[in-house]
């Protein structure tokens, strides 16, 4: 996954230098939009877009309550059969992230490729395999996906630990992204856009709206719950149009890109904090 993104980079940089040869003019390529996640296990890039959907992967499986190792065979198993990228087609009738297919009885096609949808029918799967939670992450994934490369799964598993151990709200400010795209939405378009996500992903009577135009809060029960919907919102800003999220004393910005400390650490309470987010505000007219 890294290779990649360093490809497309490099392939950018030689073009530049092939017309700045040949203009004498200086090139600047364009930056590209990357999310990182940096755990104690090690650390992985990944594209908005990509992170969006292992959000929601681990999203499902968290509101399923299910034990952290099944996000971690999801997410292994949807970077082998897609790079976390929700596929059109695949081999023969294969589709989205895990390369279900519709004739081998998952759903239908437009169900398998709605990220939530195909997460829930590989967990649906999963948990009827006796001893998953004992069994290595290619096995436990191979005895869902039956491919016919089993032990490719694997070599994933390092990986999806680091994007799980985020995702489900283990290690705090883990999730990071740089965004230079500039906002999908703003405003009313943008506050509805993550509340529709959101709900989507986490239940309906989750997110509240500010006073203001551009606020939310997500209410939490605790750490974990508070670095799951604070990772996940970051995970989902490049698609919505937010700008900053807080929670605690730490604070992701676009114009950052990482997590920063804003003030003493909070003292200790019986609410635990929110999550607050902003969205981009309204284009100012000239």
């Amino acid at each position: 996954m890294r290779g990649r993104a360093v490809l497309a980079g490099a392939v950018a940089v030689a073009t530049g230098l092939a017309i700045a040869a040949c203009s004498g003019k200086t090139y600047h390529p364009p930056l590209l939009s990357t999310c990182q996640v940096h755990t104690s296990d090690g650390k992985f890039e990944l594209n908005p877009d990509q992170t969006a959907n292992a959000a929601t992967i681990s999203a499902v499986g968290v509101r399923r309550r299910l034990p952290d190792r099944a996000v971690v065979v999801a997410l292994a198993t949807a970077l082998q059969e897609s790079k976390l990228t929700n596929l059109e087609s695949g081999d023969r009738d294969s589709v989205g992230l895990f390369q279900q297919r519709p004739s081998q009885g998952w759903g239908e096609p437009k169900q398998l490729q709605d990220p939530r949808y195909a997460a829930g029918a590989f967990y649906d799967h999963l948990v009827t395999v006796p001893g998953w939670q004992d069994m290595s992450v290619t096995e436990a994934a191979q005895a869902v996906q039956r491919s016919a490369a089993p032990d490719e799964y694997q070599k994933w598993a390092p990986e999806a630990e680091t994007v799980a151990n985020a995702l489900v709200g283990s290690a705090g400010g883990a999730l990071s992204c740089s965004l230079h795209d500039g906002p999908a939405k703003r405003g009313a378009a943008a506050r509805d856009a993550v509340v529709a996500a959101m709900r989507l992903d986490w239940g309906n009577s989750l997110i509240t709206r500010n006073s203001g135009a551009t606020g939310l809060t997500v209410p939490t029960d605790g750490q974990r719950s508070g670095w799951q919907f604070a990772h996940w919102l970051v995970a989902y800003a490049s698609q919505t149009g937010i700008e900053q999220v807080q929670y605690g004393s730490k604070r992701w910005t676009v114009d950052s890109g990482e997590w920063k400390s804003v003030g003493a650490a909070q003292a200790a309470s019986d609410t635990p904090p929110p999550v607050q987010v902003e969205v981009y505000g309204p284009k100012k007219k000239n």
